[in-house]
């Protein structure tokens, strides 16, 4: 059975150089790879090649919850597009396009079956909006 898919966007005011290295760099996704004030992302690892693993700490700050968001890299293509195929076997795949306003960043995403699509949706999407500022302020 085919998993339905999601789709987040959103346009960043900064050259695509500049936005692949805040993606795919750990020092930068521990700043910005979470979804509220609430979380943090202690560690980041990312060997960035096809078979190379993924890897991000993600915890809420007063110490509650936790989790490793694991996955490995199934396409890389520097500049252009990544994808990740997680530990359950969802695909992830983000493309980076130069427009006249910057660069989109465009993530689609099998959804899991144990939260709700909107909820997944808006969570992702809120990961991004934090990638966007910190991508466009450094």
């Amino acid at each position: 059975m085919t998993k339905q898919q999601i789709t987040i966007k959103t346009t960043i005011d900064a050259p695509v150089e500049r936005v692949w290295e805040a993606y795919t760099t750990p020092a930068d996704i521990t700043r910005w790879n979470f979804a509220s004030d609430e979380w943090c992302c202690p560690s980041a690892e990312a060997d960035l090649k096809v078979g190379g693993a993924y890897k991000a700490r993600m915890e809420a700050k007063d110490g509650s919850l936790g989790f490793d968001f694991e996955a490995i890299y199934d396409e890389v293509e520097p500049n252009k597009a990544l994808t990740l195929v997680m530990t359950d076997g969802r695909k992830a795949r983000t493309t980076f396009v130069t427009t006249e306003n910057g660069t989109e960043v465009t993530t689609v995403f099998e959804a899991e079956d144990q939260n709700s699509i909107a909820m997944q949706r808006d969570g992702w999407q809120a990961i991004l909006n934090n990638f966007k500022r910190h991508a466009e302020n450094g």
